[in-house]
């Protein structure tokens, strides 16, 4: 039996010993299995289970290299960050994600909640599920993990010691190349599809401006210690269900502009909308579901704002912020990092070697190339034209121009009716 005294990385039965030996949680006649159900970039995630009585955790470990490509050495120090980073946030916005139970330095391995019961959100969005709660749940999430950790609201010290707490030079590095600098070059490691390479070439690779803009965004992205984010909040690390969101997988977590995390969950709705605009057959069924999608983009938007001016105002400490104006453009600059985030996520994904499900289960290459170029688009407008992107019905309108760019004839549900905000107060 082995000691896990010194780190490596465990297989199933691995787990099974490592449970008995090392955890308080199961009792001692239990009958546990173990499976690895990872199918992330970076880490090894297995969910245990006692046969006798059904309690669950899941035990998630981190590899000295990433499992999407061997070429990635990063640190399994990330698994330190990912578990105190939820530990904070859920201080900060209780139930929106799980338990951490333990954190084992030696093994690099946290044990959680078993989220069993929900479901992968881009999984649950590639079957055209509708989530009426997930705006107000996500904003939520947002506003209190975003305002609540920064100069705003905590003591400056305080802030710097948890800047120093979530440097995470390994995992930036990821963000710095994948997301701010590859995807605007014609750069080897890029993986596109090849009926789009000419489109890329024209419209991102040989755009000096927009090559301007990526380059001023990812200096800010290197120096601008706003909140502690996320760092990677895609619908891939969201599980949910129809009256739960829970957050997951934030070992991407460091100190930086607030709006990454923001613009992040717009480009992934945007992946869901153009999904569904190439897939639902039904087109009464598709223009329902892409109403459903558009307002849940609005309503992320201006849940946010509406509930980050009550927090500012219930929160802020900070003396020179009360100034008047201060927080308006406190927040438009978050509003226009996450128009931003929002238009590098979705070039990213399309030109870099993370891809999405979305996009890349669209079986008709005609679709697939209209769905890319409609995604491109839109993400060089949020760059390009962040300052002037600021409202719900504003994040909308750049998806459909784009759309309307590339298809026409189809009916879309109209932006320019109001939005109603879904909240459960």
């Amino acid at each position: 039996m082995k000691d896990f005294t010194t780190y490596f990385t465990m297989t199933e039965q691995d787990v099974i010993e490592y449970v008995q030996k090392k955890l308080d949680i199961f009792e001692q006649n239990a009958e546990l299995e173990c499976r690895e159900i990872g199918d992330g970039n970076l880490n090894y995630v297995f969910r245990v289970v006692d046969q006798n009585s059904g309690q669950s955790v899941i035990i998630k470990q981190a590899g000295p290299v990433a499992r999407i490509s061997d070429a990635f050495k990063v640190s399994p120090d990330r698994n330190r960050i990912e578990s105190e980073a939820l530990k904070l946030q859920g201080e900060l916005a209780p139930g929106f994600v799980p338990k951490v139970y333990s954190y084992d330095p030696i093994m690099n391995c946290c044990v959680m909640d078993d989220l069993s019961d929900h479901e992968i959100m881009r999984t649950a969005l590639l079957k055209h599920k509708k989530f009426p709660l997930f705006a107000d749940h996500i904003t939520t999430f947002l506003v209190n993990t975003l305002l609540l950790t920064s100069d705003a609201v905590i003591d400056h010290k305080e802030k710097k010691a948890l800047v120093q707490k979530f440097t995470n030079p390994e995992l930036c590095e990821i963000t710095e190349d994948l997301v701010y600098t590859e995807p605007f070059y014609d750069c080897e490691q890029n993986d596109v599809f090849p009926e789009t390479r000419e489109f890329i070439r024209e419209e991102i690779w040989n755009d000096s401006k927009l090559a301007l803009e990526t380059a001023k965004l990812k200096f800010d992205f290197m120096t601008k210690a706003q909140s502690l984010l996320h760092g990677d909040l895609h619908t891939g690390s969201i599980f949910i269900k129809e009256d739960s969101t829970k957050i997951i997988d934030p070992e991407f977590a460091f100190y930086g502009p607030a709006g990454f995390d923001i613009g992040n969950v717009i480009a992934n709705l945007i992946f869901a909308y153009v999904n569904a605009s190439f897939t639902i057959e039904d087109q009464e069924t598709k223009e329902d579901y892409l109403q459903y999608i558009q307002q849940t983009i609005s309503d992320v938007i201006e849940l946010f704002t509406k509930k980050f001016l009550h927090a500012w105002d219930e929160n802020i400490k900070e003396r020179t912020a009360s100034a008047p104006g201060f927080k308006e453009w406190y927040l438009n600059s978050i509003l226009e990092d996450a128009s931003a985030a929002a238009g590098l996520e979705l070039c990213r994904r399309i030109i870099g070697i993370a891809h999405v499900k979305d996009i890349t289960s669209i079986e008709n290459k005609e679709s697939r190339t209209l769905a890319e170029k409609i995604c491109l688009t839109a993400g060089k407008t949020f760059i390009l034209e962040r300052a002037n992107i600021r409202t719900g019905d504003d994040f909308v309108n750049v998806l459909l121009q784009s759309v309307r760019k590339f298809i026409e004839g189809e009916k879309f549900y109209d932006s320019s009716k109001s939005h109603s905000i879904r909240t459960t107060g």
